[in-house]
């Protein structure tokens, strides 16, 4: 049995993932979470279980209690960007195997302190399966094809859910992508929406899915505009990414098994399985 500590609850990511590790087999959930500063609750319900939310100023002291209580945790990560390096050192310091979901924060820094430590982890921009997929058949287009796309115009834009703070880490992989293949663009050239007014009436976003998307489109047009190459993945909702989530932490669980130390994984390793 894996025991999953899913840290950055009541957060909405956080949620999804902790309810479909409730109801997989393989799976315990660890009733504590770490949350933010700005959270006042004490506990949190995930089903019939409830979560102790762990304030940062209290972590040291409580996490003790919690690696007595439970062997072998695998922490998942979904709390705020600007929380990514800290909770990287605490994992490492704690010698506690992670998946970081969170995007933002310094990640070369991350990796660093990872490949360092005693511990392997999964990084990860994407928990998304198939987007992530999308993003290897670019990574190799990317290899085999260097210079494809010289001479043409890039505009990428994205548009998430009002809470999501920093620009989507799938947007930003692209664009490394993208200047491989002969494209200059940086990434604070992605036009980020935030705005759930101009995401429903002019995005076309469904109202259901305004508190939970992740809409991307990606343009390239030859210089002479008569080319146009259009790349889009629309999500609707969490689930895809939860679920690949699972995945990671299963992936992970067994290289810990094995013995991995110092290493940082991608979702690409998990979905090559090795």
């Amino acid at each position: 049995m894996i025991h999953v500590m899913v840290n950055g609850l009541p957060g909405n990511m956080a949620e999804q993932v902790a309810r479909r590790v409730i109801t997989d087999d393989q799976l315990t959930l660890v009733p504590w979470s770490l949350t933010g500063p700005e959270i006042e609750a004490a506990t949190h319900p995930i089903g019939n279980t409830t979560v102790t939310l762990i304030r940062p100023e209290v972590k040291e002291d409580r996490i003790s209690g919690v690696l007595n209580d439970f062997n072998a945790i695998i922490c998942v990560d979904f709390t705020h960007p600007a929380a990514v390096n800290e909770n990287t050192d605490f994992y490492c310091n704690q010698g506690i195997p992670f998946v970081m979901g969170t995007t933002g924060g310094d990640r070369q820094k991350l990796e660093e302190r990872i490949r360092a430590s005693q511990i392997a982890a999964v990084v990860a921009p994407n928990m998304g399966k198939q987007i992530v997929g999308f993003q290897a058949m670019m990574a190799y287009a990317a290899e085999r094809f260097p210079g494809l796309f010289d001479g043409y115009e890039l505009s990428v834009r994205e548009s998430h859910q009002n809470g999501k703070a920093d620009t989507s880490g799938t947007a930003k992989a692209m664009v490394g992508y993208f200047n491989r293949l002969g494209v200059p663009f940086t990434e604070d050239a992605i036009t980020k929406e935030r705005d759930p007014a101009i995401q429903k009436a002019q995005w076309g976003i469904p109202e259901d899915y305004l508190s939970g998307h992740g809409w991307h489109t990606y343009r390239l047009v030859s210089s002479d505009g008569t080319v146009c190459f259009e790349f889009t993945h629309n999500v609707n909702g969490r689930e895809v990414y939860a679920r690949g989530t699972l995945d990671a932490v299963r992936f992970l669980s067994q290289k810990t098994a094995d013995g991995a130390t110092g290493r940082v994984y991608s979702m690409i390793d998990v979905l090559k399985g090795g």
